[in-house]
């Protein structure tokens, strides 16, 4: 089913979807199709019950423009190639942005995502309009091929979402956002918010977590007990943050900086089914004063990180994309940009990420699993030269 070229570096992946073993990285990996689109971000992704994997990004001339809207690609089941993107959102007048699928029932998916005013010659901000944002929804009930009417789920002006709903085993559904606000920090007066819904989204309330000033895009993760993980970015570009809720998410810690570097981009983390906790991307630091807002250009390399201590240490790490391989301070920034990766775990056992490459031309795809993170193993769905990707 896979192509048996020998892929070792980005440029060598054919950009029309294609799934490629690389003997290099023992990984399986493909460039997704980005259409007629200059620039394409923020992808999420989602294995349907019916086995078919479907990536949702934003798309068009540049972030912020009436023109960018969210777009989804499909690998069926048993097909070796992404499809072309299709546009899934249907406002002209605002940028859409930040997608996420959530798996609401068997039969039903959720597309949620950001909507802003956008952009232009007669409003062009300081910085960004992220303040004037609302979080939409759109349903589809056939597997993500048709979606049905755009609905708002939270109009407070500056929402921002990121990260998927998350279902508790108490049936409590938390969903982690944040609100931006119109002033002249560059977004760095952020604070996070959890929505909670105990009626499986009917309604909703917030909960603050206390001094998150400039720390969102909070991946939340049951540890157990009625104990929440939260891990954050940093709009220092500092650290990647922690904070945790001892009571299904009614109240939270202050966030404390973990060992993980952060370039104030987006992470995604996930609990594996070993247990574990696993996070993905880029060990980068940029500044150690958390009092300052930072937006390095820094985005290189991507790495996936598993930490067995309620992400309190992260001792297992592996690079997936090294980029260019330039490094140090000087000359870094030679790399392209391979940014805001997103994880998933597969009822397989396989992870997929996926991440926005050379600097938002393209949304790379990869498929790794636990043991490939480890360095216990090659990825057990390579063999020699060839690949066997369980999705099939």
């Amino acid at each position: 089913m896979l192509d048996d070229r020998k892929t070792t570096k980005l440029d060598d992946l054919t950009r029309d979807g294609r799934l490629y073993s690389n003997p290099r990285l023992s990984t399986i990996e493909a460039l997704i199709p980005n259409g007629p689109y200059a620039s394409c971000h923020a992808a999420d992704l989602l294995e349907t019950p019916q086995g078919d994997i479907l990536a949702v990004w934003f798309a068009g001339s540049d972030e912020g423009n009436s023109d960018i809207s969210i777009v989804l690609s499909r690998l069926d089941k048993g097909s070796s190639q992404w499809t072309e993107p299709v546009k899934v959102s249907d406002d002209d007048q605002r940028s859409e942005q930040n997608p996420s699928l959530f798996q609401r029932s068997e039969g039903e998916i959720w597309l949620i995502y950001t909507a802003q005013v956008a952009r232009t010659p007669d409003n062009n901000p300081f910085f960004n309009l992220q303040y004037t944002a609302e979080i939409r929804r759109r349903r589809s009930f056939d597997g993500g091929r048709t979606w049905g009417p755009t609905e708002v789920m939270f109009s407070h002006p500056g929402s921002f979402c990121r990260q998927k709903i998350q279902k508790l085993s108490n049936g409590r559904w938390l969903f982690g956002n944040w609100y931006c606000f119109d002033d002249m920090s560059r977004n760095g007066s952020d604070i996070t918010v959890i929505h909670i819904s105990d009626d499986e989204g009917e309604s909703w309330r917030d909960v603050e977590i206390p001094q998150s000033r400039g720390k969102v895009h909070a991946n939340l993760i049951e540890l157990g007990g009625g104990r929440i993980l939260a891990l954050m970015r940093s709009r220092s570009a500092d650290y990647v943050y922690r904070s945790i809720s001892e009571d299904w998410g009614e109240s939270w810690s202050v966030p404390e900086a973990t060992e993980l570097p952060n370039n104030n981009s987006s992470i995604s983390a996930i609990r594996l089914e070993s247990g574990d906790i696993a996070i993905v991307l880029n060990p980068v630091g940029y500044s150690y004063d958390s009092s300052q807002t930072w937006w390095p250009d820094q985005r290189c390399p991507v790495e996936v990180a598993i930490s067995a201590d309620e992400g309190r240490t992260w001792p297992w790490r592996r690079i997936v994309e090294p980029g260019e391989g330039f490094c140090g301070r000087y000359n870094d920034i030679n790399n392209l940009r391979y940014e805001y990766p997103v994880m998933m775990q597969a009822p397989s056992g396989e992870i997929y990420i996926a991440y926005s490459a050379h600097r938002r031309r393209n949304i790379k795809f990869v498929v790794i699993d636990e043991a490939w993170i480890r360095g216990e193993k090659t990825y057990s769905g390579m063999d020699g030269d060839a690949a066997t990707f369980r999705h099939y």
